[in-house]
């Protein structure tokens, strides 16, 4: 009885994996790619009626169209996915802790380099300036009286290297308050544009702490990773295309800056590296972007329309006219395929320059069939 229930309950659970929405969109798919393809080979059945109708010399002739074999170029890319990053864009957040005073910038205002953003509350130390500031001027006075009186071998030595001291230790606080007070002030690190602010006027603010994000679009990069067996085709300085989905106008083509060093252990992949100028400012970072990158290239290839190969048990072919005493024909002619790229494919051995392969009804023939040139 257990074993029957466990048998139901296998079958039921097989049942609702059949019938999964994955599934069933997999089957829909299917079948649609083979209601196009059906609605092709009517398509040239009904162009065969046609023709054979108008001319009844070339009943049970296939008509075809041809494409005569020569070398042209051919291109082959690496489509990869890239990130725009800033080149120059930072959290800022202050050097000491402080009280936020004053916000001397709004969000989307364009600064300079240098340009004050935050002021933090510096009252104490306004407070111990003004001390050691008075204390600098007692100590001043004292060393020039103690040095004069030095130089007229009046007093001791040790009289003459208090002062001193006291003066030098009085200059050194200073300039830590002074210093204290710079740090105090939050300044641009580059040029660039107010992106947010995190903190508000009154709030604390601490090291390490956001206070407000700065960022410039002039010069952006995009860092992609590639697999390792690209590495020996790919070159700095190497000219490649740059896609944008949302934008296809801002499409454009820009060297590689870099190549890393390093490959990644759990990835096998190597970093690439571009730079990519916005003067208009129209990118923005984070977009995504496509990256063709150009790793073959052939002046003198004999390429074909991916769609025209078929295979046997014997291997890859296509179809070629041939012409015996007058008849023309459809021959199966078989090859060796090399890279492809959108829909073409490049044939590296079993064509000749000449040959004229059938790139039109390659599916209504077969080896030996008479064909017609349409």
């Amino acid at each position: 009885m257990k074993k029957m229930i466990i048998l139901m309950g296998i079958i039921a659970l097989a049942s609702c994996s059949m019938n999964s929405p994955e599934m069933v969109r997999g089957q829909i798919s299917k079948k649609r790619d083979k209601i196009r393809e059906l609605n092709q080979q009517i398509t040239e059945l009904e162009g065969m009626l046609e023709e054979n109708n108008g001319n009844p010399g070339n009943s049970f002739k296939i008509p075809v169209n041809l494409k005569d074999m020569s070398p042209e170029p051919f291109n082959h890319y690496v489509g990869l996915t890239g990130k725009l990053e800033a080149e120059e864009a930072a959290f800022i957040s202050p050097e000491m802790n402080g009280q936020i005073k004053k916000i001397h910038v709004r969000e989307g205002d364009r600064v300079k380099k240098g340009q004050l953003l935050v002021s933090l509350n510096t009252s104490l130390t306004e407070s111990s300036i003004k001390e050691v500031k008075t204390g600098l001027e007692l100590a001043e006075k004292l060393y020039e009286k103690q040095k004069e009186l030095w130089e007229q071998k009046i007093g001791s030595e040790l009289q003459y290297l208090e002062a001193k001291n006291a003066k030098e230790q009085a200059e050194a606080r200073l300039a830590t308050l002074n210093a204290q007070m710079d740090m105090a002030r939050i300044r641009a690190p580059f040029n660039g544009e107010v992106e947010t602010i995190f903190l508000k006027e009154g709030e604390l603010a601490a090291p390490g702490m956001q206070v407000l994000q700065l960022v410039s679009l002039k010069n952006l990069k995009i860092y992609a990773d590639m697999s390792e067996k690209y590495l020996p085709s790919v070159n700095e300085g190497e000219i490649i295309r740059i896609e944008f989905p949302e934008r296809e106008d801002l499409n454009m083509t820009v060297p590689i800056h870099r190549i890393g060093n390093v490959i990644d252990e759990k990835s096998r992949t190597f970093r690439i590296e571009l730079k990519v100028p916005n003067l208009k400012e129209d990118l923005k970072p984070n977009m995504f972007t496509t990256i063709r990158v150009n790793d073959f290239s052939s002046d003198k290839a004999m390429v074909v329309p991916s769609l025209i190969i078929k295979q046997d048990i014997s291997g890859k072919y296509l179809y070629i006219a041939e012409e015996k005493e007058g008849v023309l024909t459809a021959a199966k002619k078989y090859i060796e395929e090399g890279l492809s790229y959108q829909d073409n494919t490049m044939i590296v051995n079993g064509l000749e320059p000449g040959e004229r392969v059938i790139v039109e009804g390659y599916t209504q023939v077969s080896d030996g069939v008479e064909i017609v040139v349409r």
